[in-house]
């Protein structure tokens, strides 16, 4: 028999508490991945040369207060800035349902300027801007709700006073998000009692060296107003609208830690007890000249074969589960879309992988080396 097919034998002669400790690992480890994933997706800021020139405007008390549509001009004189739309969030219901895709008011002929990764046929786009009942919306809203091009959408008000009947007239693709729903401003600028604002200024830079002086001008444009705003750019917009739930980081990195803690005592117990049965094999392998660092070699070759199993239908299960579905996309109703295993989060699981082998054979190696030939040979089985 050679040294591995010892190992193996040894790694599998009790197959219950093996498979336990394969799937103990697997469950674990996947567990793991898909935090590490979920925290990736809602930490994720936009990375791309458009999203990086965007400024988001909004107003400094918070979101909820809305903004006066007399900033626009002040904002558009601004040296740096290319074009400026009002963006304001609507927050309907679609076929009498809570929808999970934002509904948003713009000005339409600059859609295409400041987000200029959403991609659409160019007919479709001139429909949008010419008519002002239209609406788009990304391919992913569209294939859920089975929408096509000419359809009638009624959106009821919940947040804004007012219901809106729109005409699909395009649906765009490859944006950072494609499930957004956008109609013209010009909706919520002409509804009774209308008071002539709006949610937040969506600002293009004309370059991304002009980002840090206009948000710089933006902000001290309006600092001794009654509407004192706060300008940054997406990726810090969208990293403080995520702080408003808390902080998401510290509860994801403790859950992790509560896993791999948990995982490390039971694979460190599992071990132990394999090994504990195993005692007057052990000792006969001293007798007849194996070294305490061969026994060690044995053990970790054990803990680590269990672990790396585990790790492959963990991590593996995981990566082929979320890159190669619509599995979470569908079940969070579109929510969290780029659900993605990347190299590194699959590096990271794989590393705890190697380190739960290790620390798992810690205690029984050391039992082992303090264990003499006699003691061995009178443990029973």
């Amino acid at each position: 028999m050679t040294i591995g097919g010892f190992i193996l034998r040894n790694a599998v002669r009790n197959k219950r508490r093996a498979l336990l400790s394969i799937l103990s690992v697997a469950v674990s480890l996947f567990l793991l991945v898909t935090l590490l994933v979920g925290l990736r997706e809602l930490t994720q800021p936009p990375s791309d040369q458009d999203s990086a020139a965007r400024i988001v405007v909004r107003n400094k008390i918070s979101l909820g207060n809305l903004l006066p549509r007399r900033q626009r001009t002040i904002i558009e004189k601004i040296p740096g800035v290319a074009a400026v739309t009002p963006f304001t969030w609507f927050g309907g219901k679609f076929r009498d349902e809570e929808v999970m895709f934002g509904q948003f008011a713009i000005e339409p002929k600059l859609l295409q300027t400041i987000f200029g990764e959403a991609k659409m046929p160019a007919e479709q786009f001139e429909a949008f801007v010419a008519d002002p009942t239209s609406c788009i919306v990304g391919i992913k809203t569209a294939e859920k709700y089975g929408l096509k091009i000419g359809e009638l959408m009624k959106i009821q008000g919940t947040f804004w006073p007012i219901d809106l009947n729109l005409k699909l007239v395009g649906i765009y693709a490859d944006g950072i998000d494609d499930r957004n729903l956008f109609f013209h401003h010009r909706q919520l600028d002409e509804m009774p009692n209308n008071t002539g604002e709006v949610g937040t200024w969506w600002v293009k830079a004309a370059t991304l060296e002009d980002v840090g002086p206009a948000v710089q001008a933006i902000n001290a444009a309006f600092a001794n107003t009654t509407a004192a705003v706060r300008a940054e750019t997406e990726r810090a917009f969208q990293l403080s609208f995520i702080s408003m739930w808390g902080n998401i980081k510290m509860l994801v990195f403790s859950i992790c830690s509560v896993v791999v803690f948990t995982l490390v005592l039971v694979s460190a117990s599992t071990m132990s007890m394999a090994v504990r049965e195993r005692f007057r094999e052990l000792a006969i392998l001293k007798a007849i000249g194996f070294q305490r660092r061969e026994l060690f070699a044995f053990i970790l070759a054990e803990s680590f074969g269990l672990a790396a199993a585990g790790a492959v239908l963990g991590v593996g299960g995981a990566w082929g589960l979320f890159n190669h579905t619509d599995l979470v996309a569908t079940a969070s109703q579109n929510f969290l879309v780029l659900f993605e295993v990347t190299p590194r989060i699959m590096a990271q699981a794989c590393l705890v992988a190697t380190l739960l082998g290790i620390v798992a054979s810690i205690a029984p190696s050391l039992s082992v080396a303090r264990m003499s030939v006699v003691q061995g040979l009178k443990t029973l089985d």
